[in-house]
């Protein structure tokens, strides 16, 4: 698959739209709702979905990451309130104990909170995932454990490719898929990164999201930035190269990022030091960037 095509590199297209999610009843704003009422919408059975997009092999804990949905519900069938908690199984390996998830809220749409925990997945391969919704056992579903990850990782140095800017757009049309468009396009990644001065930046495309998480997920950093301002360089990266969306950006490639969103921390010798992908509200995100200028 070249790396430019990107009905395969990004899984909430492929992924949610295999689950039904994206498939609905649009509103005049453009914005997908169950087709059911209230009523009929909470009475279909919970399932949990995985959401994490670049589980490695690693001793050291990473991000899980799940949400819930009612499967078969047209339109965006996300749901969240309900206690999960998860065991894991490791190939030929037995069930850990059960651990609880965090729900987040904040900064996400109604109904679309992100349930995550920090995880060890130390070998490559199909963990299957146990879960338990309400305290009730629910589905059990297989995480795909890469040997390494796709997208960069704490530790590694960032890309240094450069990334669209108001002055120069790289072929890229539109910069921003955001109405009306962000501010975080007046510097290229190239310049800033691993100059002495931290480095925010988040790949988002809110005009071409499936999961429709992108673009909440950067008015939150639009939100949550300004205290952080004077210490950070914040960038926004879109991911296509045109309204299309069937070719991601060169940008995109160079940090070969396998799903959208993402939110990156890297600090002034231009290391990164911490990651969000695919759903990520504003506990996260100020984690992230207290974590970034305590670096």
């Amino acid at each position: 698959m070249p790396p430019g095509d990107s009905s395969e590199r990004m899984l909430s297209r492929r992924d949610l739209l295999r689950l039904g999610v994206g498939a609905g009843v649009a509103t005049a704003g453009g914005v997908l709702v169950p087709s059911l009422t209230d009523a009929a919408f909470a009475a279909q059975p919970l399932q949990a979905v995985k959401f994490s997009s670049d589980v490695y092999a690693s001793p050291d804990a990473q991000r899980f990451s799940l949400v819930l949905i009612r499967p078969g519900v047209a339109g965006l069938p996300f749901v969240s309130g309900p206690r999960v908690d998860v065991r894991f199984r490791g190939p030929g390996g037995s069930w850990s104990p059960f651990t609880h998830l965090r729900l987040d809220t904040a900064g996400l749409p109604k109904r679309r909170g992100v349930y995550r925990m920090d995880a060890v997945f130390d070998q490559a391969g199909n963990w299957d995932v146990q879960t338990k919704i309400g305290g009730a056992v629910a589905n059990t579903f297989v995480q795909d454990v890469k040997a390494t990850a796709e997208a960069p990782i704490p530790g590694q140095a960032a890309p240094r490719a450069a990334s669209p800017t108001t002055t120069d757009s790289l072929g890229v049309t539109p910069i921003c898929t955001r109405v009306p468009p962000c501010p975080l396009h007046t510097v290229s990644l190239s310049d800033v990164i691993g100059t002495g001065k931290p480095v925010a930046v988040i790949f988002a495309t809110p005009a071409l999201c499936t999961s429709q998480f992108c673009g909440p997920v950067l008015d939150e950093v639009l939100k949550v930035m300004q205290p952080y301002q004077a210490r950070v360089t914040f960038v926004h990266v879109d991911i296509y190269k045109d309204s299309t969306g069937t070719t991601t950006s060169p940008t995109v490639q160079a940090w070969n990022l396998p799903s959208e969103p993402w939110l990156f921390g890297v600090d002034g010798t231009g290391t990164i030091t911490g990651r969000l992908d695919t759903a990520f509200g504003k506990a996260e995100i100020v984690d992230l960037l207290d974590h970034l200028i305590a670096a």
